[in-house]
């Protein structure tokens, strides 16, 4: 199965995610999010895979989220602009973003990431 990390690695979330991934022997491609961004054919798949709001696939307490004050403009603004938004800047994207043939992880939350490899064993 192939699994794509993005992440940064600056960010010490990311740091953890991949040290959890390392410690239980998953094995993923790296991918970096602010040089190698996804495209928005990228983002409108893992969107649609993830089955959560697109809301959730922002980094809402990253600077450039609140420079651009999108706390209130995401709500009015057209999906299809949002996933362009997202494409544009990876540090708009929350991360970590582990991505796998079934599934679509947003940000790292331990419990969540091995009950998910528990269940479909697909980390």
């Amino acid at each position: 199965m192939s699994r794509l990390l993005l992440e940064y690695p600056k960010c010490s979330t990311c740091r953890n995610a991949k040290k959890w991934l390392d410690a239980h022997g998953v094995t993923y491609t790296d991918r970096h999010i602010i040089d190698t961004p996804p495209t928005v054919e990228e983002i409108t798949e893992w969107y649609k895979r993830s089955q959560l709001p697109l809301k959730s696939f922002f980094n809402t307490s990253g600077l450039v989220y609140k420079e651009l004050g999108l706390k209130d403009k995401l709500p009015v603004m057209p999906e299809e602009e949002q996933l362009a938004l997202l494409a544009s800047n990876g540090k708009l994207i929350k991360r970590p973003l582990l991505v796998s043939d079934t599934s679509v992880l947003v940000g790292f939350k331990e419990q969540e990431w091995e009950k998910n490899r528990i269940k479909t064993n697909c980390i």
